[in-house]
């Protein structure tokens, strides 16, 4: 004699036999989430415990970034100076309302380095003690990684210090890389540099033995700016007086200088110094160099096409003047897109400029901050940048 429980055994074996035969093969689901959007994928973890395994996997990670067709989003912080707060925002390429994704209260300075690969390198810098901390975000998944402290390896008894952190991929390793540079004034010596790298695959630092490239002993090398950009495994930073480009292969491990064209070092009775910021754009390395003039302004986007024989080319954007046009090209979008400096209008709207290098037309994008900057008297917003989705995973 079958008991009723029994029966119920067999039946929800039965049930799972047929479930069975008509389930989908992993590899038909791993193709369709992976072109899902990253808020969705991070939903379906919870489905259940495979599905739970197969995203979390880093093969998936990778089968993920390599596809072709991943959303492309905008990233840019603001401060609000009334609270001493600096909020981190992500908006759709067509505009709407934002995201606020994460906020720091500190009123250090904040400034935003490279983004590859759906993450971002950022630091903060607290003045009185010339210190800097770095962080590398996901904003995708909301997840960020504060670098731990450096030790150094000299004593710090200089005039002077500049120090930054660079956002660099390293694709013979596949590794993303915070590279570490530290640049000493003495009476003796006038220039001394510290390299360290940072891995972000065994999370650990390194202190690397370079020399500086010929030329860059004299005091006036030492200013330099922040932004950086990191084309075939080498970081580039924007050197001052003379401008020129201080290259680091991350493959290498060696410096050395590219020459910024002569053209691109624009005086004018409105800009008294050379005026020039990087961009990236269809994966080269590009240089933005603006010249107001009245009524109007343009800009030079210098696009650095043969490496070997530092060829440049120009192509020339004519840029009228408008309250609700940014002046500074900040970023590219999708290959051909480039994007400038965002404005807030009013309230809590805020315009954004692209400019399109294929028809040659611009066009705005309005981002809504949302209700608590309904007062934006004490609110400034920052560099604007743009980053693809990405599921690679952060240290806690």
């Amino acid at each position: 004699m079958v008991t009723l429980e029994a029966e119920d055994v067999h039946s929800d074996d039965h049930r799972w036999a047929q479930k069975a035969k008509h389930s989908i093969p992993e590899e038909i689901i791993e193709e369709i989430l992976s072109i899902l959007p990253v808020k969705s994928i991070l939903r379906f973890k919870s489905v259940c415990k495979p599905w739970l395994s197969l995203i979390s996997n880093s093969s998936f990670t990778k089968l993920y970034s390599a596809a072709g067709h991943r959303t492309t989003a905008l990233f840019f912080s603001a401060f609000d100076a009334s609270t001493n707060t600096r909020y981190f925002f992500s908006g759709a390429r067509d505009g709407g309302s934002v995201v606020n994704l994460i906020k720091l209260t500190t009123p250090h300075l904040v400034s935003l380095s490279e983004h590859l690969n759906g993450l971002v390198c950022f630091t903060t810098r607290y003045i009185a003690f010339s210190e800097i901390y770095a962080y590398v975000f996901n904003p995708s998944t909301h997840k960020f990684f504060k670098l731990p402290h450096r030790v150094s390896f000299r004593n710090y008894g200089y005039e002077k210090n500049d120090m930054f952190y660079l956002f660099g991929f390293d694709e013979s390793s596949n590794d993303h890389k915070v590279l570490f540079i530290d640049f000493g004034l003495t009476k003796i010596k006038p220039t001394t540099i510290e390299v360290m790298i940072f891995s972000m695959a065994t999370y650990s630092w390194r202190k690397i033995n370079v020399d500086l490239p010929p030329g860059m002993s004299d005091i006036r090398w030492c200013s330099a700016t922040g932004a950086s950009v990191c084309v075939n495994s080498t970081i580039h930073m924007m050197l001052q007086c003379p401008l020129q480009i201080l290259a680091f292969d991350l493959r290498k491990e060696e410096f050395s200088i590219v020459n910024v064209p002569h053209d691109a070092m624009v005086q004018t009775m409105y800009v008294m110094i050379p005026h020039a910021r990087f961009i990236k754009i269809n994966g080269l390395l590009g240089v933005a160099s603006i010249d107001f003039m009245e009524g109007l302004y343009e800009v030079d986007i210098w696009m650095l096409q043969a490496y070997e024989n530092q060829v440049w080319v120009r192509e020339t954007i004519t840029v009228p003047l408008c309250k609700s046009h940014g002046h500074y090209p900040c970023d590219s979008i999708n290959m051909d897109e480039i994007i400038f400096t965002p404005k807030l209008l009013y309230e809590n709207l805020m315009n954004v400029t692209i400019y399109n290098m294929k028809t040659k037309c611009f066009n705005s994008v309005q981002l809504t901050l949302g209700h608590r900057f309904l007062c934006p008297n004490s609110l400034t917003v920052e560099r604007i940048n743009c980053y693809v989705e990405s599921l690679i995973p952060l240290q806690n």
